[in-house]
């Protein structure tokens, strides 16, 4: 009797059923930040604040998918980084000084986090400036302003920037083929760029900022772009039609140079290592993360006890089974900002899935600007084809005009 073969499940953007999944998450994803959003004000605890938007991802995960053998979870915990902070900050509450880190009048916080659904993550990251207590303060001015509008024109350029080559072109088929003929801007030429933007603001960008092919179970594939990268290292791949990616960006009112910081290492991911762990509280710990999180970043506050993890983990990272994100800050404590967006590049162009806040930048006072024609002229630029939505354009149409 032959056997029966079961087929293979298409998991790529080309069975509907994964992008429903995608949206699905960053539906989510959405909801949970702006909820995050709302509670960050100043002299609040950054580690309450992480712990409420865990529980609130949770909540949202648990109302989707019902009844159905799909596994769904938290892609990136909630994290709160102070405006130096480079990389996304969560701290523990065993660790007693550090869970006291309340939010400061003023400062430019990031907010972090994402859901998954089947494997499919969407990872979001948004900024604000935290109002001082009793204030009705809406407009941002000085030095916060310009780190702002720089990092929202750098994301909108950089977004812009990984569209393929001829894939929104118009005109006849010559033009057309013409324009797809043409070869994708280098990483070199795409940082060179964000560069121009960063420096026309008085802000530099963060060094190794770096945006991951996303795909099933995976949020750093085997494509990845880095800006401004240091260290001999190098960004690999070309974007493309049917891919998923995390677009990060990153500027600093600094040099961009980064510092290792003294806190402890709380973020952890599963790697592909395999090695014998001798010790029970280890194994624990990796089963534990494993099961709850899979692939995904976690926290080790996340784990059902903190202060075994915090054993248990050392071997994990020693044997390289979890690989941890060290903390990092600016290199001269200055303001720092970092936006992510999570996108699907269709044959329509660029979906944004999981996307920062929109601005309202009539509240940003800057007196600086972009000159640049290059930089003007790809800001332009759609990012998706036109639905013919006579609103959208004239938004569209105003963002450019601020640009100039």
């Amino acid at each position: 009797m032959a056997e029966t073969k079961v087929p293979e499940v298409d998991y790529t953007l080309n069975n509907p059923d994964t992008l429903t999944k995608y949206k699905t998450a960053a539906e989510i994803s959405h909801k949970v930040l702006q909820a995050v959003i709302a509670l960050c004000a100043e002299g609040e605890k950054i580690v309450e604040i992480c712990q409420k938007g865990d529980k609130l991802l949770e909540e949202e995960l648990a109302k989707v998918y019902k009844g159905k053998k799909i596994a769904k979870g938290i892609s990136h915990p909630t994290t709160v980084s102070p405006s130096s902070y480079v990389t996304p900050y969560t701290p523990l509450i065993s660790d007693t000084a550090e869970a006291e880190t309340v939010l400061k009048a003023d400062e430019v916080i990031k907010i972090q986090l994402g859901a998954q659904i089947d494997g499919f993550g969407t990872i979001v990251c948004d900024m604000i400036v935290v109002v001082p207590k009793n204030s009705d303060k809406s407009e941002v001015t000085g030095r916060e302003a310009d780190l702002i509008v720089a990092t929202h024109y750098a994301n909108e350029l950089l977004l812009r920037l990984i569209v393929p080559p001829g894939l929104l072109a118009q005109g006849t088929d010559e033009e057309k083929a013409k324009a797809a003929a043409q070869k994708a801007p280098t990483q070199a030429h795409i940082s060179s760029l964000l560069e121009k933007v960063a420096k026309a603001y008085g802000c530099n960008v963060v060094e190794n900022t770096t945006s991951w092919l996303f795909d099933r179970n995976e949020i750093e594939g085997t494509k990845k772009i880095i800006l401004s990268p240091g260290n001999g290292t190098r960004g690999d791949g070309v974007p493309a039609v049917g891919e998923v990616w995390g677009i990060e960006v990153g500027l600093s009112l600094g040099s961009g140079k980064v510092k290792t910081l003294e806190h402890r290492t709380t973020l952890h991911r599963r790697t592909t290592t395999t090695y014998g762990l001798k010790r029970p509280s280890s194994r624990q710990t990796l089963s534990e993360a494993v099961k709850k999180f899979g692939t995904f970043p976690f926290s080790l506050r996340q784990l059902d006890d903190e202060k075994a993890a915090k054993v248990g983990i050392v071997e994990c990272v020693r044997g390289g089974v979890l690989r941890p994100y060290e903390p990092a800050g600016d290199s001269e404590n200055a303001p720092v900002s970092r936006l992510l967006t999570t996108i699907a590049i269709t044959k329509n162009g660029i979906t944004k899935l999981a996307a920062p806040t929109p601005i309202d930048l009539t509240q940003f006072k800057t007196d600086k600007k972009i000159e640049d024609e290059e930089i003007l002229k790809i800001l332009e630029q759609p990012l998706s084809r036109s639905t013919g939505n006579k609103k959208n354009k004239s938004k569209k149409k105003k963002v450019a005009t601020t640009a100039e």
